[in-house]
């Protein structure tokens, strides 16, 4: 008797639904095996089985104990449970058929950039700050950046420098221009005002200003649609993406680290770069 345990299939209209598809878009793997007990009628050990985890394990990411965070791991999981392309996608991973035709490229030991991957940004809240207090040099792109770098308790204000010259720190950060039709248009996405968007905007710039006198702050204003939100800490990288609907804040959240010959680091930085070329600066 065969000891192969027979593949998990979900049928695609249970891959079609909304609360799984943002489950998938969230990263939200514990809701994910949730949907998969629902909708194939399997157990957490089959689940286990077919990933490659122990039961115990799957237990603690259904019931929110733990987060998975690494590529790899989400790769297994696509594989175990048989997503379909388009699941695949909304985890930030390559298409099956893809993964069959290209080969070595797309086995993720070709990919020593992206060393983790998060649900959401609060969920890197404690690396990225590990790495902000190390750093010489922080770029920051971002919407209105009040979340990230505006407020007393935003996530990199507390590890700022504000004694002894900025401790040699660099600071530049990119703003939506409050005057863009840019800003309108991601107003309209969110389902927030443009006054309420622009002086979002307007108060981070003037709590950067109060910083300029102990640190080295830059603050730019860019006109185009916001797509990429990035946390450039020298040669490490945290990224997530803006969409209809979402803040950055809310995307996965990559850890591109700098290798040789890696193009994504390379890439990001150069946009920043750009983007930099024709912004406005403010502070």
């Amino acid at each position: 008797m065969s000891g192969t345990v027979a593949p998990i299939e979900l049928l695609d209209w249970a891959w079609e639904r909304a609360d799984v598809r943002q489950a998938l878009r969230r990263r939200d793997i514990g809701a994910v095996f949730r949907h998969v007990q629902q909708y194939a009628g399997v157990s957490q050990s089959r689940i286990a089985t077919a990933i490659g985890m122990t039961q115990a394990r799957v237990n603690e990411i259904i019931n929110g104990r733990r987060e998975v965070s690494r590529l790899d791991v989400y790769e297994r999981i696509a594989d175990g449970l048989n997503m379909p392309d388009d699941a695949r996608h909304l985890l930030g991973l390559a298409a099956s058929r893809e993964k069959r035709s290209g080969g070595p490229a797309f086995d993720l030991a070709a990919f020593p950039e992206v060393v983790r991957v998060y649900a959401s940004q609060a969920s890197a809240r404690e690396e990225i700050q590990q790495h902000a207090r190390a750093a010489q040099q922080l770029d920051v792109l971002a919407v209105r950046g009040l979340g990230l770098i505006g407020l007393n308790d935003s996530l990199l204000r507390a590890c700022l420098p504000r004694e002894q010259g900025g401790r040699g720190l660099r600071v530049r950060v990119l703003l939506l221009d409050p005057l863009s039709s840019a800003l309108a248009r991601r107003a309209a996405e969110i389902g927030e005002s443009v006054e309420s968007l622009a002086g979002g905007v307007h108060l981070a710039e003037a709590r950067l200003r109060e910083l300029a006198e102990n640190c080295d702050v830059q603050v730019y204003r860019y006109g185009m649609l916001p797509t990429w939100r990035l946390i450039r800490t020298d040669s490490t990288m945290f990224v997530g993406a803006f969409d209809a609907g979402w803040e950055g804040h809310e995307s996965a959240t990559y850890k591109v680290m700098e290798t040789p010959h890696g193009p994504l680091y390379r890439g990001f930085r150069r946009m920043f770069e750009t983007i930099l070329d024709g912004a406005q600066q403010t502070v």
